[in-house]
């Protein structure tokens, strides 16, 4: 019985797990460049018990456990702003963004001018160029951003957007602010990335198919929790029937 119930509750612990990933999808469903993740489990075999002279040999037990939450790399939708300022990457790059922790990445291409000139992104990160931040004079008139990066107006370049990405972009770790971090070396991605201005890259998280498997990982944890309840009073009777009998 003690075995019936740890499984049920590595499966349980497995379950509350993908009910974070999935919740984490659905806050971000409005959040531009997001990036949605899915969860993956395996199968864990315990050892069998040394004991072999049983009536009915051990078994090795099942449990689950957790293999880990891939990044869906998909591109999101593009959506048209008519703001200058804004892009949308079409290819495997990401924005270099620079943080109080250090260069990050991101695919948020809301893009505005702060109070210093900066180019940021809309959570107030300053993207970076091949010389480090963006820097326009609110003067500046005709703002245009090549497909390549580069930035000009009337007053000429300005400078040009760097577009990192990376080898295994399943190790990119999120860090909150629509941000990525990477212990791997970033590429230059103005080979396989195009910027197009004026246009951002919406979520691609698919609302309607989170809410499903929301409902689906809800019931089968609702379940696990019943029969995990009725295992637990089942011993309870059990304890309770041995010492009324002794």
């Amino acid at each position: 019985m003690e075995n019936t119930l740890l499984i049920g509750l590595s499966r349980q612990v497995a379950l509350a797990r993908e009910l974070d990933v999935i919740a984490n999808n659905m806050a971000n469903v409005s959040t531009n460049g997001f990036k949605a993740r899915s969860s993956l489990f395996r199968e864990y075999l315990m050892e069998r018990a040394s004991a072999e002279e049983f009536p009915r040999p051990d078994r090795r037990i099942s449990y689950v456990i957790d293999a880990g939450t891939p990044l869906d790399l998909s591109a999101g939708a593009m959506q048209q702003t008519g703001n200058p300022l804004d892009v949308a990457l079409r290819g495997d790059g990401f924005l270099v963004v620079d943080t109080p922790g250090g260069e990050r990445y991101t695919r948020n291409g809301s893009l505005q001018l702060d109070n210093e000139g900066r180019l940021v992104t809309s959570d107030g990160w300053p993207v970076l160029g091949d010389g480090g931040p963006i820097v326009l004079d609110p003067e500046e008139n005709g703002v245009t951003i090549a497909a390549d990066g580069t930035i000009s107006s009337d007053q000429g370049d300005r400078g040009r957007l760097r577009l990192a990405r990376f080898e295994n972009a399943q190790a990119l770790r999120n860090e909150g602010a629509n941000v990525f971090a990477s212990d791997e070396a970033p590429i230059p991605a103005f080979d396989t990335t195009r910027v197009q201005s004026g246009m951002i890259e919406r979520s691609n998280v698919n609302a309607v198919l989170e809410m499903t498997r929301l409902m689906d990982v809800s019931r089968a944890y609702t379940s696990v929790a019943n029969t995990l309840q009725r295992l637990a009073e089942m011993q309870r009777t059990t304890i309770q029937r041995l010492g009324e009998a002794v």
